[in-house]
């Protein structure tokens, strides 16, 4: 589901507020975390993740992880935090613009 700009800068201001629900620690992106992100994002549907040290290419190749594990988007990335998205089939819980 490709998001619009809109929609995109609409989920950034509901993530503002946000705490980091996952937490990656030195091992980084592995499959355990992946499948706890796949509970969180299927529960809260916006999520924010604060990734472990490292430099700017190794936090974007965790990023590239938890996407492509768990179907979501990537709606923002600055420094440390990401915030991703992915829409909760069964109950949406969050309404979108158009």
């Amino acid at each position: 589901m490709a998001l619009s700009s809109s929609q995109i800068r609409y989920l950034r201001s509901l993530a503002h507020d946000l705490s980091p629900v996952i937490l990656l620690g030195a091992k980084g992106a592995t499959e355990a975390v992946v499948k706890e992100l796949d509970l969180a994002l299927g529960h809260h549907e916006l999520v924010k993740v604060k990734l472990s040290g490292g430099d700017k290419d190794e936090r974007q190749t965790q990023v590239d992880v938890l996407v492509s594990g768990t179907q979501s988007e990537k709606i923002h990335l600055i420094g440390h935090v990401v915030v991703l998205f992915r829409r909760n089939v069964d109950e949406p819980k969050i309404a979108l613009p158009r």
